[in-house]
């Protein structure tokens, strides 16, 4: 199966450059970073916080079956222009890749189409490149691809 989601990633940098074509307008794919409900279904974790505006923050927890947290994230939002650009920082707890910046960038094609450009910073190029061992594109594919799915019936 053919991965939508590009993962450009250049030797000796400390950044990934993410782009993705959605069959989506472009305020139902902004809708899905910025809404707590539909982040929820599209990512399957539970939005503790999710404050959609300059200087707001999130909360991201998912659990296991027997209540056991299994992920736990969190950020600020530092930018947020609806229909435009989120920019945020993204930083998982009991993990090994520190706080990374993230800018998300919305962009319309057609009426119908739009695409996310994401441009994501680490702390060191090692960090950076432990995370491309692990099956990082194929996981961002497979929810960005849930993303579609979901958002496409709120038209």
């Amino acid at each position: 199966m053919e991965q939508k989601t590009k993962i450009g990633a250049e030797d000796g940098k400390q950044e990934l450059v993410i782009t993705r074509e959605f069959d989506l307008p472009l305020e139902l794919l902004f809708k899905a970073y910025a809404e707590p409900g539909i982040v929820e279904q599209w990512m399957g974790t539970k939005v503790l916080k999710l404050e959609s505006k300059k200087h707001g923050s999130y909360q991201l927890e998912t659990t296991d079956a027997k209540g056991n947290v299994v992920f736990k994230a969190n950020g600020v939002i530092h930018e947020f222009v609806p229909n435009r650009k989120i920019t945020r920082t993204f930083e998982m707890d009991n993990a090994p890749f520190g706080v990374q910046l993230e800018v998300y960038e919305f962009e319309q094609l057609t009426d119908d189409t739009s695409k996310l450009n994401m441009h994501v910073i680490y702390e060191s190029v090692a960090q950076r490149d432990q995370l491309l061992k692990l099956p990082f594109a194929q996981g961002l594919n497979v929810a960005h691809n849930r993303l579609e799915d979901i958002v496409s019936k709120l038209k």
